[in-house]
């Protein structure tokens, strides 16, 4: 039985935290069999039920500043954004294993990982070696998706605010609502030290590939390879954007001429009420400094 830290090899002491809501109670019917896997692999296991998001943070910490050899995080995409914070927030002392059991999943699917069998994850921790992959640094927050800037974050203002349907259906409508009303925006955008002005639908800054529950926005993004992949929807009609939309689930929607991909080290995103989504979580208003922090942590992944 180890301890072990954010060194790239084993999990040691395992720290689960787990949302029993997420997924409609998925979480807490997967328990039982995941925490059984790691004790059965020989680890010393901690679980931590929380009620809440501001409890299951309070719990992440602890458990990181005590040393834990791996911090376990289950539940959807607020859980894996709170993990990878409180992780990237103390470099080098704890790994990151995450299982997917909420109805987006986007993070854990943008390194591998799939929610149809959320199991395998757990298994890739309990037996695996963590790797190292990059994370977006926005302000004070650490991002491990997709920064979102223009329609697709009214969008996911909307359907933050939907109480069902859940996953991609839930985004898919609120994308239709807002359709009705989107005009394009003007920005100011800052690659890499060069600035230029455009107008368009949206920005999208990619460590991974994924958001809305499925949609390759960022489709080409290796979350390892120490760079962001932007994606910009120059300025189209809505009948465009429209088309657009279900494209955006197979990636090909960037083979249209109003798509712009470009790969940057950091990134700076200025327009009037400005207002970002990182991992499908709000970000503070205003403008959007995003730095790429190249290998800061060690995750475990199939």
């Amino acid at each position: 039985m180890t301890d072990l830290g954010a060194s790239g090899r084993g999990p040691g002491n395992i720290a689960l935290v787990v949302n029993p809501a997420a997924g409609k109670g998925q979480a807490q019917r997967l328990l039982p069999e995941v925490a059984g896997l790691f004790r059965d692999a020989g680890h010393h296991l901690e679980i931590l039920l929380s009620r809440t998001v501001d409890e299951a943070r309070e719990m992440a910490i602890d458990a990181v500043d005590r040393e834990v050899g791996t911090l376990v995080v289950m539940g959807g995409d607020g859980m894996m954004h709170l993990g990878i914070n409180v992780v990237a927030d103390r470099p080098g002392v704890s790994n990151l294993g995450m299982i997917p059991a909420g109805t987006g999943n986007d993070l854990c699917r943008g390194l591998g990982m799939t929610s149809k069998d959320p199991v395998s994850a757990a298994r890739a921790i309990a037996s695996g070696t963590p790797r190292p992959i990059d994370v977006l640094k926005v302000g004070d927050r650490y991002v491990g998706g997709v920064v979102a800037t223009g329609f697709d974050a009214a969008v996911n203002a909307r359907a933050n605010a939907m109480p069902r349907p859940k996953g991609a259906l839930r985004y898919a409508i609120a994308a239709l609502v807002e359709l009705g009303s989107f005009a394009p925006l003007p920005y100011r955008l800052t690659v890499d030290g060069e600035t230029r002005e455009l107008e368009g639908m949206l920005i999208a800054v990619g460590n991974s590939a994924y958001y809305g529950g499925g949609m390759r926005v960022c489709p080409v993004a290796d979350p390892a390879d120490g760079l962001a992949d932007l994606t910009i929807v120059h300025t189209a009609s809505r009948l465009k954007l429209l088309r657009l939309l279900p494209e955006m689930f197979s990636g090909s929607f960037i083979r249209d001429p109003c798509v712009e991909l470009l790969r940057a080290r950091s990134v700076r995103i200025e327009r009037p009420d400005l207002a970002g989504y990182g991992d499908g979580e709000p970000l503070s208003p205003g403008p959007l400094d995003i730095e790429v922090c190249p290998g800061l942590l060690c995750v475990f992944a199939p």
